[in-house]
């Protein structure tokens, strides 16, 4: 059951723990074995060790235990049944048996109901069929403004669990749809991680390419980035086959709370109708049938209405929970465990790296410009193709050698803007690698390949610094912040409906069974006509009449009470 709940819960964010957790993690020794935890650990590290200030690391939770949150305590302070129901204090926590167990207990109203309805209900029928003969003459002797109230309160209790029906299905088609748009939401957002690392790892190999006059990237930088494209993809195809896996668990089990409220309304609704319709026509025996079945769904309701008891208080304890941690996402939590933010001992290595390949990349382009392009080398010298006219200018490296943002001189092109400006330096040739024939300092085929590098380079520096929002939690606080603005208060309301719907169909239900077991056993005609006095009885009964002055007007009140 806790399992159950946990599904229904935490699928709010259990893909977006993934992510965070797969770019966030210590440098342990155990960080090798898992491709999720080798993206930014110092496995990876290599060579660029020292490329990262320490003063670009982002702020992580609080080691001091006094800063240690507790979600939504004042929703959580319920009795714990594992601690002999003392009131839990620990906040809200999954991975707590005793949240588990004091959220469990929030559903005891509606398992009480059905113990007590099973309980009494079953003992009332024990009762009338070992003594059904009094219940009889009882009935024999009520009178017809008694039955006819009897017969309202039918109507009436029936249209009740008829109107508990239709709630309990607008209700739950409602909890259901708002239930998959989440998932779907969160799917969407762990697609978008999974395109993140797909777009980043792509331009990395795309990055291994990068060659222009046969100058391209150190063998050093070439190795780091397989190593990250092999641990980024490994991470990508993780989260991927989780999110698969789990939203298809999730929707099986919405799928299931669907059929099961579906049949409980569908069966009630039958159920109460031709309850109704068999006990106005005096079908006694299969009244009876109906009246056990009536017994079995009512404490069925009951039970339901306990376990989405326990569902709507569990998932109002989430909502909080996640609206407590938007608030605070850097301090010490429940969640810390799950979703663990960037801390001290953790570096952004992934964008370092992306940096030092971009950084790699202009140095690349650069050592062309100054060495070939912008030279005038005398015919035969291997730097040569006939290039002329004023320099070409160089391209702008975005980041210093400690990989800090820098501003670009004035003479350097920006990585935006340059592949327009080269346009100009481009010279005509008559063939494919032939030296050039008008002024230029660069051939066609050259810039074809600057620009290649100029837009890996621009890949890179945009497609890259995502990551630092899924390390630092950004992507999980901005998603966690529209689960709770968004669908938080949906999910909420619908579950209300729900309730309200299988406690009315329960209530209207359990009185139309108690009065069924009496209209249904109301005296017939031919009973009342049996007890009528014979024609050869009628003089006595006169005398009887004159003397008692009454029982003449007491039979023609119980002729009158049949017809």
């Amino acid at each position: 059951m806790m399992n159950f709940f946990a599904y229904s819960v935490l699928f709010a964010f259990g893909f977006v723990s993934l992510p965070s957790s797969s770019v966030a993690l210590s440098s342990s020794a155990a960080a090798s074995q898992d491709p999720l935890k080798l993206i930014l650990g110092s496995p990876n590290f290599g060579s660029w060790k020292g490329a990262l200030s320490t003063d670009s690391l982002a702020p992580g939770p609080s080691a001091d235990p006094s800063d240690y949150l507790l979600l939504a305590a004042h929703r959580t302070k319920r009795p714990d049944i594992l601690r002999a129901f003392k009131p839990y204090r620990g906040g809200w926590n999954i991975t707590n048996n005793h949240y588990w167990a004091s959220v469990g207990f929030t559903g005891a109203p509606g398992f009480i109901l059905a113990a007590v309805w099973i309980l009494s209900f079953g003992s009332l029928l024990v009762v009338y069929h070992c003594f059904r003969w009094r219940v009889c003459e009882k009935a024999k002797g009520s009178s017809y403004n008694s039955r006819r109230i009897c017969l309202i309160l039918l109507i009436v209790f029936t249209s009740a669990a008829a109107v508990g029906c239709i709630l309990l299905s607008v209700g739950q088609n409602k909890f259901h749809t708002e239930a998959l748009n989440t998932l779907k939401f969160v799917v969407n957002q762990s697609d978008y991680t999974v395109g993140i690392l797909h777009n980043v790892t792509q331009y990395l190999s795309l990055a291994k390419t990068i060659n222009v006059t046969s100058i391209s990237v150190s063998s050093d930088v070439l190795g780091e980035i397989e190593k990250l494209n092999v641990d980024l993809n490994a991470t990508a195809a993780t989260i991927e086959e989780k999110t698969t896996d789990n939203a298809a668990k999730i929707k099986r089990v919405f799928h299931a709370v669907r059929s099961a409220l579906i049949t409980v309304a569908t069966v009630m609704l039958i159920l109460s109708f031709l309850g109704l319709l068999l006990s106005v026509l005096r079908h006694q025996h299969a009244i009876h049938i109906f009246i056990v079945s009536g017994w079995i769904l009512v404490a069925v309701t009951f039970v339901l209405c306990g376990v989405f008891l326990i569902l709507n208080n569990a998932i109002t304890d989430t909502c909080v929970a996640m609206k407590e941690w938007v608030d605070h996402p850097h301090a010490e939590t429940a969640l810390s465990s799950i979703l663990p933010c960037v801390n001290e001992q953790t570096t952004n290595e992934t964008l370092a790296k992306s940096k030092v390949v971009i950084n790699s990349i202009v140095t690349v382009v650069n050592t062309f410009v100054y060495a070939y392009a912008n030279t005038n080398p005398s015919p035969g010298q291997n730097s040569y193709y006939n290039q002329s006219g004023p320099p070409m200018p160089p391209l702008c490296s975005p980041f210093d050698s400690n990989m800090e943002d820098r501003e670009c001189n004035s003479w350097e092109l920006s990585i935006a803007n340059a592949s327009s400006v080269w346009e100009s330096y481009v010279c005509e040739v008559t063939e494919p690698g032939g030296p050039c024939t008008t002024v230029g300092r660069v051939t066609p085929e050259v810039y074809k390949q600057l620009v290649a590098a100029v837009d890996q380079s621009y890949a890179l520096e945009h497609y890259t610094p995502p990551l630092l929002s899924f390390r630092d939690c950004n992507f999980v606080r901005d998603t966690f912040e529209s689960i709770t603005s968004e669908y938080c208060p949906p999910l909420e309301r619908d579950l209300r409906v729900v309730n309200a719907g299988l406690g009315m169909v329960s209530v209207g239900v359990l009185l139309c069974l108690v009065l069924w077991v009496f209209y249904a056993n109301r005296p017939q005609r031919e009973e009342v006509f049996a007890d009528l006095p014979r024609p050869h009885q009628m003089k006595d009964h006169r005398s009887n009449g004159l003397e008692n002055g009454h029982s003449g007007d007491e039979t023609k009140q119980r002729y009158a009470e049949v017809v």
